[in-house]
C-alpha cells in the first residue's frame, strides 16, 4: 500500500473516531431523553390532567435520530444481522472474499440511499414546511436519515480496507470475526497426551 493510501486510510481512521464519539453521545443521551420525555408525558396526564403537547413530536424525531445513527454504530460493532448458513461452510480464504464482496455491495448501496435521502430532505426543506406542536422545520427531523446512511456506508468502506489490510476477517473496520478466532486458537495442551475415548489407566 503506498504512502499516500496510507495516508488517506489514516485520515478516514481520525474521521471514523470523532463520529465513534458522536454516535455513543447521541445514542446514549437519546435513549435517556425520549425515556425522560415519556415518563414525563405519563406524569403529567396522572397527576395533572394534561399531557406534554410535544411529547409524541419529540419521541417521533428522537426515534428517527437513533435508529439511523444507530444503523452506523451497528456496522462499527460488526452488530448487523447476518444470513451465514452459506459463509460458515466456506474457507477461510473464500469467507474473506465473500466479506469483501458483501462490504463493497452493502457500501455501494448505503451511499445510493444517503444520496436519495438527501434529495428527499433537500426538497422537503425547499417546501419549508414547519412540525406542528415545536413549529420547527420538518427537515430537521429526517436530516439524520441520509447522515445514518453516509455513515452506515463509511462503515462498511472501512471495513473493506481492513479485509484488504490484515490478514483476518473483518466484520468491520475494527471487529474480527469471532468464528475466524476460534479457528485460529491452538488446541488446549493435556498434558502432552491425546485424549481418547474411554481411555483408561
Amino acid at each position: 500500500m503506498s504512502e499516500r493510501t496510507s495516508g488517506i486510510v489514516r485520515t478516514l481512521a481520525g474521521v471514523d473516531m470523532v463520529i465513534a464519539k458522536f454516535e455513543v453521545f447521541v445514542l446514549a443521551y437519546g435513549v435517556l431523553l425520549m425515556a425522560a420525555n415519556s415518563i414525563a408525558n405519563v406524569a403529567g396526564r396522572f397527576f395533572l390532567s394534561q399531557s406534554i403537547y410535544f411529547s409524541e413530536e419529540l419521541n417521533q424525531f428522537l426515534i428517527v435520530l437513533i435508529t439511523f445513527v444507530g444503523l452506523g454504530y451497528a456496522a462499527r460493532k460488526g452488530r448487523h444481522i447476518r444470513m451465514s448458513a452459506v459463509y460458515d461452510q466456506l474457507s477461510d480464504r473464500n469467507r474473506k472474499i465473500l466479506m469483501v464482496i458483501i462490504a463493497t455491495v452493502t457500501s455501494a448501496i448505503m451511499f445510493v440511499l444517503a444520496y436519495y435521502a438527501f434529495v428527499y430532505v433537500s426538497r422537503v426543506a425547499r417546501l419549508g414546511k414547519v412540525t406542528p406542536s415545536l413549529q420547527l422545520p420538518l427537515y430537521l427531523t429526517y436530516v439524520w436519515v441520509p447522515i445514518g446512511f453516509f455513515i452506515t456506508g463509511l462503515q462498511y468502506a472501512l471495513t473493506v480496507v481492513s479485509n484488504l489490510r490484515h490478514p483476518d476477517i473483518y466484520l468491520s473496520y475494527e471487529e474480527i470475526d469471532s468464528y475466524d478466532e476460534s479457528h485460529q486458537q491452538p488446541a488446549e495442551d493435556n498434558g502432552g497426551g491425546t485424549a481418547t475415548p474411554g481411555g483408561g489407566g
